[in-house]
């Protein structure tokens, strides 16, 4: 299986979208600093993710996410479920 998944820095207003096969981990290692871009904006929650049966999947979602129209979906959803 593989994600598509969407951190909040608990430190700032800022928002992450990735995929992985592991989200559990990568999760991880976002807290601890593995990750150049979110070491500095620690520590991080995952706030939304979609299971997918492919790495391309996963990854054509992620993309998605990170467009204008995906960033409004996006916006959209984690208002309501707050």
């Amino acid at each position: 299986m593989f994600y598509a998944y969407v951190l909040a820095s608990q430190k700032k207003d800022i928002f992450y979208y990735g995929s992985t096969a592991h989200i559990e981990l990568r999760l991880q290692q976002h807290n601890d600093g593995l990750v150049t871009f979110t070491s500095k904006f620690r520590p991080w929650k995952l706030i939304y993710f979609e299971v997918f049966s492919t790495r391309s999947e996963a990854m054509k979602r992620e993309k998605i996410f990170k467009s204008g129209k995906g960033r409004q979906w996006l916006k959209n959803i984690i208002t309501n479920s707050s």
